[in-house]
């Protein structure tokens, strides 16, 4: 059924569920019922925190857990004219964690004459805690490196802990990172979630529920930033806190320690608030621009230690930035297109293909049971262009026997599957994905999809979305910042869309090419959880851009047969991943919402699973 554009660009609930209609089928359109009528709604952040933090009696369990090899950790804070009530604060959170094996170490660069010192002695002398607590009084400001590194040189624990002077731990913050080293024994790397407080310290937003670890993303942004706790073997053998990147220097630091970690541990929960206020970068990025210099320059010498060309340039907004790989070879390209009919797509794509600046290409078009005489004749005006060769799978279609068909005709060292329907935006996105599929970590890369009203049809795949997996930011208008940029940001993810990917030809034919036993449903999915098996990274290039009209030559699934085989594919792909899924997406944080692709928080109805599942485990662990 099609329904006219207009119809569709008035807005509204009706044009709105007729849109949603037309792009993902009755069965969708009907679950998104159903999550409605089930309550399965968003929830704001206060109410999420409210169900998701710890309760007076998990904290009460906590200060009673016994950690006889437990870590000693040093809190390294770097004073600098910090304001009274931001400076006991800070202490306070400390003070008052459930985890006992620690010590404060205060490094003041003020250089005001003792009048901090005085401040910082008198709110110790309060709390009666000076025997906990190491102050320096510096001779000068040397910088939050420098006053940090001189809080280094105070510590005597075997882990270190970041802190702003002016942001607070969480009271369960070092009891969950003494938790995951006691899990983790080798874990010299470890980071958690972190939100945002206002001046006052009362109210709480902006929560960012980070990934596991992602390098292409912290290529991106620093998305790790705090709190950040380091084996100090670690920080002694990176050398510390770099004077010269000053604003930018946990980033640096960040990336100096995950170069070198044996392992690295994300603990998927908040353990840090953020304080906003006018003179911090949380409450006003324009304040320390200089940081975002800084930031650049600590990408450029993160490329210059691993080996790796590239050009930093700078990203939507200040603090994202992209690497675009600089190229000393052009390695053949096989373009593979199943197509079928619609002879007006095929064109738009590739003449959109034939004006990207990477030229080093062949096409190989599958033809797959079309039926009208243009798309013959098309064919007959392509076999004079010597880059283009169609071939015939003459066979029910089948779209992963159809690729792994094209692919025994290529001649590429790289293959890109594309699928008929897109037309290309961006004239360096082919480029781009070249560049980062000759890292030898790569196994796919993936490209950033709009449908033709400018909104998200793919910015990368999540695991267990809809049951098996979702498309990241779907229906997200393009220009939208997304949830902590990540639509903006390249990155790594599980899975991405073999509507546009780029796989290593001797990758491809290692895993056997597609699953054939996948005709339609999740065989991309699936070829990258292989991919990845094997080692190798997926990432989604969020400046390789194309338009993607969406299963105009097939059609939408929508009869009972095709419903059939959707549903008989789905089961297929959940039982041979079912250890993907029960463990969980490590690219998507857990406490997001499985319910929806924006990455908002679980609905009310996730959140009292995950804590009657928890609170199971506590019983039986008794």
């Amino acid at each position: 059924m099609e329904y006219r554009d207009e119809t569709l660009q008035k807005g509204g609930v009706v044009a709105k569920t007729l849109r949603y209609l037309q792009r993902n089928g009755l069965k969708k359109t009907c679950y998104k019922l159903y999550r409605k009528v089930f309550r399965l709604e968003k929830i704001g952040y206060d109410q999420f925190r409210k169900q998701a933090e710890p309760t007076a009696e998990e904290l009460r369990r906590q200060r009673e857990e016994a950690f006889p090899d437990g870590p000693l950790f040093s809190v390294l804070v770097p004073l600098y004219r910090t304001p009274t009530p931001f400076l006991a604060a800070m202490i306070d959170s400390v003070l008052h964690q459930t985890y006992a094996g620690f010590e404060l170490c205060l490094a003041d660069g003020s250089a005001d004459h003792g009048a901090t010192r005085v401040r910082v002695e008198e709110v110790l002398k309060e709390r009666k805690a000076s025997d906990r607590v190491f102050y320096q009084e510096l001779q000068e400001n040397k910088g939050i490196a420098g006053n940090t590194n001189a809080a280094l040189a105070m510590a005597h624990g075997n882990y270190l802990v970041l802190l702003d002077h002016d942001d607070v731990l969480t009271p369960n913050a070092l009891y969950e990172m003494a938790k995951a080293i006691r899990e983790n024994p080798e874990a010299d790397f470890l980071y958690a979630d972190e939100d945002k407080t206002d001046e006052s310290g009362k109210s709480f937003f902006d929560p960012h529920f980070k990934p596991d670890f992602n390098p292409d993303l912290l290529q991106s942004m620093n998305y790790i930033c705090h709190p950040v706790c380091v084996k100090a073997q670690l920080a002694d053998l990176v050398g510390g806190f770099d004077e010269e990147l000053n604003g930018a220097q946990d980033h640096d630091f960040i990336f100096r320690c995950t170069e070198k970690a044996q392992k690295i541990v994300h603990i998927p929960k908040v353990l840090y608030h953020w304080r906003s206020h006018g003179g911090s970068t949380a409450g006003n990025a324009e304040s320390k621009r200089y940081a975002f210099e800084a930031g650049k320059r600590a990408i450029e010498a993160h490329l210059k230690r691993t080996g790796q060309k590239g050009e930093v340039i700078p990203g939507v907004d200040a603090g994202v930035y992209h690497v675009s790989y600089l190229r000393t070879v052009e390695p053949l390209v096989s373009v593979i297109i199943p197509n079928k009919d619609h002879v007006s797509d095929l064109k738009t794509c590739l003449e959109s293909l034939f004006q990207q600046s990477y030229t080093n290409i062949e096409v190989i078009i599958v033809e797959n049971n079309s039926t009208e005489p243009e798309t013959f004749e098309y064919y007959e005006e392509l076999a004079a262009d010597p880059r283009i060769r169609v071939v015939r799978y003459e066979h029910p279609f089948n779209y992963s026997a159809v690729n792994n068909y094209g692919a025994s005709f290529a001649r590429g060292e790289y293959l890109l599957l594309l699928n008929n329907d897109v037309e290309w935006i961006a004239k360096d996105s082919l480029k781009e994905m070249v560049g980062y599929g000759l890292r030898p970590s790569t196994g796919i890369v993936g490209a950033k999809l709009l449908y033709g009203d400018n909104t998200i049809q793919h910015a990368g795949v999540i695991i267990g979305i809809g049951g098996m997996a979702g498309h990241a930011f779907q229906g997200l208008p393009r220009d939208e910042r997304s949830y902590m940029y990540r639509a903006w940001c390249t990155q790594d993810y599980s899975a991405v869309t073999a509507a546009c990917l780029l796989i290593r030809a001797s990758v491809y034919q290692e895993i056997g090419g597609f699953e054939e036993k996948l005709a339609v449903a999740f065989n991309d999915v699936d070829l990258c959880l292989r991919v990845r098996e094997m080692g190798y990274q997926v990432v989604y290039n969020s400046e390789a851009l194309l338009y993607h009209y969406e299963s105009k030559s097939r059609g939408q699934e929508d009869t009972p047969e095709k419903v059939e085989r959707f549903n008989g594919e789905t089961r297929f792909c959940m039982e041979r991943w079912a250890d993907v899924l029960r463990k969980g997406d490590p690219y998507y944080n857990p406490n997001l919402s499985l319910e929806w692709q924006d990455f908002s928080c679980k609905s009310r109805a996730e959140v009292k699973k995950a804590q009657m599942d928890k609170e199971a485990l506590y019983a039986t662990s008794r």
